[in-house]
Formats: structure tokens, sequence, C-alpha cells
């Protein structure tokens, strides 16, 4: 479980997110979906322990800060960053080791082939591309087994066959009781994989829709039925 209570953001005098609060049930995957500039990015942020903020974010019950929460919370960035001496393989060691993750060296195998990675396992990270840099992420975020995860636009830089096996990968998670939250802008991209969606504008949740309630309504609809046929990108 997810829980966001009363965030709040200000740099300066700028009101960047304004008293946010929502959850994402345990085994079920959110979409945080709003326009450039309507917050999602401070929200993101403020969930990974990025940024000061007020109010409560909880994983698992347990607060963001803590260690215990840290242990089981996987984070995939918007613009992902490597160690320009690791190989791709030592990514992934590197962060299990520092998880002490349980996952064994063929489900390190498993996710490298699923990301057409196995042959690019001994790169280095100066070496890599956006669109590879950005596979390496999602691994290294799996490869903790987490309980509760954050996706910030991960589908920006993919090609098609690894957006596809993320998608595929984002609905094992939640048959798994992993909870997902996803930041985006790209309402194509997530219309077959939410089951709540929390829509943003100027700093605030202007609409909060359950799957389950609205019948499996499109998303790209309610979107643009709240925003008054704003437009997401």
């Amino acid at each position: 479980m997810l829980e966001i209570q009363e965030l709040t953001k200000k740099y300066g005098k700028y009101l960047a997110v304004d008293h946010v609060s929502f959850t994402v049930p345990t085994g079920q995957v959110g979409i945080l979906l709003g326009p450039n500039g309507a917050g999602k990015s401070t929200i993101i942020k403020s969930i990974a322990g990025l940024l000061r903020y007020q109010g409560g974010v909880g994983i698992e019950r347990m607060p963001a800060r803590s260690l215990e929460a840290k242990r089981v919370f996987g984070y995939v960035p918007e613009v992902p960053a490597m160690f320009d001496a690791l190989t791709v393989r030592e990514h992934i060691e590197y962060v299990r080791r520092a998880y002490d993750s349980q996952i064994t060296e063929e489900e390190i195998d498993q996710l490298l082939h699923r990301f057409e990675l196995d042959d690019k396992q001994n790169k280095l990270g100066r070496e890599l591309s956006k669109g590879m840099m950005q596979k390496v992420s999602i691994c290294c975020a799996l490869a903790i087994k987490p309980k509760v995860i954050l996706l910030d636009e991960p589908m920006v830089g993919l090609d098609p066959a690894a957006i596809k096996e993320l998608k595929e990968v984002v609905l094992e998670l939640k048959e798994q009781g992993v909870t997902v939250l996803i930041s985006t802008h790209m309402l194509e991209m997530v219309k077959d994989l939410w089951d709540f969606v929390f829509i943003m504008q100027t700093g605030k949740i202007i609409g909060t829709f359950d799957r389950q309630q609205q019948k499996d309504a499109d998303i790209e609809e309610l979107f643009f039925e709240i925003t008054g046929g704003g437009d997401a990108q």
C-alpha cells in the first residue's frame, strides 16, 4: 500500500503541490496523470525521498523515510543515472547487495533477457544509450523484489518491444500483490493497466477514479472530461 497524506511542497512562495492526498491499495496499479507542470514530478520526488515536503507518505504502513520502508520500495526515475565505470550486470549486483535482496542469479538472467540486455550486460554505464539506461534502471528496481514500486514516465525512450514487456511486468507485479504507481502524461501507454487514476492540474488532484466503479471506463475519456479537453501532453 502507498498512502499520500496532505503532501504540500513550496519552492519559495510558489506552491507546487497543494495538500495532495491519495492511496494506492495493496496489489493495485495507480496512475498519476497530468500535463507537464501539474506537480507530478514534485510528488514523485517527494515519495522517493528526494525532496523535503510537508505532509505524510506511507509505504506498507511505514513512514517512507524509514529504513524499513526503503527496503521494500523500488523507484524508476524519469531520467536514469548510471555509474560510468560499472557494467550493466554490476549495477544490478550493486543494488542486490545494497538492499540485501534475495534475487537469484537465474532471476537476474531472466530480467536481462526480458529487456534484451543479456548480450549487453558487460557494457559500462557510460556506453549505454538512453533507452538501455532506462532498461537497466527498471531491472535494478525489480531486482530488490519491492512491495511498492514507483515508475516515473517509465516508457519514455523505450522501444516498442520494451514497452510491451514493461506492461506485462506491471500486470505480473499486480498479480504478485505489489503496489504500483506510474506517473505519466502518456495516456495511451497505461489505458490497459490502471486500477486507480489520479488526475492532477496546477498542483492539485482534480479527479480520482476507481476503475471498478467506473465500469472499465476509458482513461482518455475520463481525463478529457475532467480537464475540459486539456492536452495530457
